[in-house]
């Protein structure tokens, strides 16, 4: 009997499943560590580790009190990774989040600039109330997240690898506030509405958070294993249907492309570009994966929609004046995938 020797292409399959599997393994542990600490906020708590397996950003929007401080936190510690918290002000300016050169004298009375890493050289970054700054300080972590490195006084400084950058949002105060720009926003993975939690886990939060002891979130992995998990997120394939679905979501959400009169995208002043397809993508394979598929599906195409593409469009004037809402336009969207 002969006996064939397996192919490249099948060894390279095997080890993905094998390495997924040890994956799987390592995100169910995370999970349960996150969920020991956050109540009733299981979609919240999975598309936060979405944007984390995906290599991104996540804007955490919602109303004080429901824990959004606290998630990231418990992610920082159940993942292990090095974490800082930034509370965002008027006053706060960028060199309080970049780092400063200062002026130091040696013994000798030798002068030389030295430069003093602020709290960003960090692998999960908490921006607090990000609104809450000026235009200018929150550009300043416009490089950081897109390229993972800062520039101080012409001189490159990396940041430390991974690098994700979580920031809240309060929704309903506006007072003393500046939106962030269009081309922040496109930096942000996804945009994560939390919402209030059920009575069943409200009763819980009651029960577990007023005692004597408090649960503290534990380390399930490391941040090499996550890195690893990174890696192998970008490695799922994508099916040409999914792609072709991504495309044809993400197009169909930019207005006049699809000349229809009656087409839900007109009632927007812009649209998504290439960057939401992009997160998108890597969206559905990390969701596929934490769901323990190798493969995303159609299906992650529209439960991804709203968070990928909320942040990236804007109603027309005419549009709000009707009541129309953003979530109701995407809804239209899908239903065409």
């Amino acid at each position: 009997m002969t006996v064939t020797a397996p192919d490249d292409a099948t060894i390279a399959a095997t080890a993905l499943v094998a390495q997924a599997e040890t994956a799987l393994t390592a995100i169910a542990k995370a999970r349960d560590a996150i969920g020991s600490v956050i109540f009733g906020q299981e979609r919240v708590v999975e598309l936060a580790l979405i944007t984390v397996l995906a290599g991104g950003h996540g804007l955490l929007v919602g109303v004080p009190g429901l824990a959004k401080t606290r998630l990231v936190e418990a992610m920082g510690a159940v993942l292990g990774l090095a974490s800082q918290r930034i509370q965002f002000t008027p006053d706060l300016m960028p060199s309080d989040i970049l780092g400063s050169e200062i002026l130091d004298e040696s013994a000798g009375g030798q002068r030389s600039f030295r430069f003093v890493h602020g709290p960003i050289f960090t692998q999960l970054l908490m921006a607090d109330e990000i609104n809450r700054a000026s235009p200018r300080t929150q550009s300043a972590l416009l490089q950081a997240m897109q390229e993972h490195h800062v520039t101080i006084a012409g001189v490159r400084y990396d940041l430390p690898q991974p690098f994700h950058v979580l920031a809240t949002q309060n929704p309903i105060e506006q007072e003393g506030t500046y939106p962030l720009p269009e081309a922040q926003l496109d930096r942000f993975l996804l945009q994560i509405d939390v919402t209030y939690p059920d009575r069943d886990a409200e009763r819980r939060i009651l029960l577990e958070t007023t005692g004597v002891e408090e649960k503290t979130p534990v380390a399930a992995i490391n941040a090499d294993t996550l890195a690893l998990i990174q890696r192998l997120v970008r490695r799922l394939p994508v099916g040409d249907s999914v792609v072709e679905a991504i495309l044809d979501l993400v197009r169909s959400a930019r207005p006049g492309e699809s000349g229809r009169k009656n087409d839900p995208a007109n009632l927007l002043s812009w649209g998504p570009g290439p960057r939401a397809s992009q997160a998108l993508t890597l969206a559905a394979r990390a969701r596929a994966l934490i769901q323990g598929r190798l493969a995303p599906s159609l299906d992650d195409v529209r439960a991804l929609a709203e968070p990928v593409l909320k942040h990236r469009i804007a109603l027309t004037f005419a549009a709000r004046a009707e009541g129309e809402t953003v979530e109701n336009v995407i809804a239209r969207l899908v239903e065409g995938i």
